[in-house]
């Protein structure tokens, strides 16, 4: 009897913690989400870069949902593989993201993606997606929504070189409006992530204005793709 009376009492006391344990974590729930993002830091080189050119991706915008807790424990987990193929950084917004090569779900919850297969840095149309948090977050695409303006600096980079663009354009789109990512003649990027209310889309747009040797490139812009990932600050 005495027995049994323990094992109750060691089972109440599991169920106890347990019930803790799930109610901090639904509290902080967008806290723990934007650390595990936010903390996310692969190794890059440009032979990794190489080699995650090569891979096989996948475009499945279909997959995309809002991003939730299991998805980006999961990403974490490396339940599947990120191809990452260069690094994106605005210094107004101090917003520096890796980027993935291709779309989906899993992609999207620790990088920005690549919306073709045919894209090259600083050649036609650079389309890149990412999330916004929204409610003031400071992780993924959530700066650009916020906080990017016409005119500010856009950078990204394979490691070997680094290729600046010009914000000329921020203008609200329906989310059906996939043209928007088509290749031009002109050398553009193109920045997509949703609104606040996750109905319609953000489009930031950017003119090239020149391409340099990542030694070359400005110190702030060295040191933002060498250091951790960040999208704090945003002024």
């Amino acid at each position: 009897m005495k027995k049994q009376q323990r094992s109750r009492g060691w089972l109440r006391w599991v169920a106890i913690v347990i019930l803790l344990v799930v109610s901090v974590c639904l509290i902080f729930n967008q806290q723990i989400k934007e650390h595990l993002v936010g903390s996310y830091r692969p190794t890059i080189t440009r032979q990794s870069i190489k080699q995650d050119r090569q891979k096989k991706a996948t475009y499945n915008f279909n997959d995309v949902k809002d991003l939730n807790f299991q998805t980006v424990a999961q990403a974490r987990a490396k339940k599947q593989p990120i191809n990452i193929i260069g690094e994106i950084t605005v210094p107004a917004i101090d917003m520096t993201l890796p980027i993935a090569n291709g779309v989906n779900n899993t992609t999207l919850a620790l990088a920005t993606g690549t919306m073709r297969p045919d894209m090259q840095m600083g050649q036609g149309n650079y389309a890149l997606a990412g999330h916004n948090m929204a409610n003031g977050s400071k992780i993924l695409f959530s700066p650009l929504y916020y906080h990017a303006k016409v005119g500010q600096m856009v950078y990204i980079t394979d490691l070997d070189r680094v290729y600046e663009y010009r914000i000329s354009q921020r203008q609200f789109i329906d989310a059906t409006d996939v043209q928007v990512v088509n290749n031009t003649p002109q050398k553009i990027i193109t920045l997509i992530t949703c609104d606040a209310t996750g109905a319609r889309r953000l489009m930031i747009r950017g003119d090239f204005v020149k391409s340099e040797p990542f030694k070359q490139a400005p110190t702030k812009v060295q040191k933002n793709f060498s250091t951790k990932y960040t999208t704090g600050r945003a002024s």
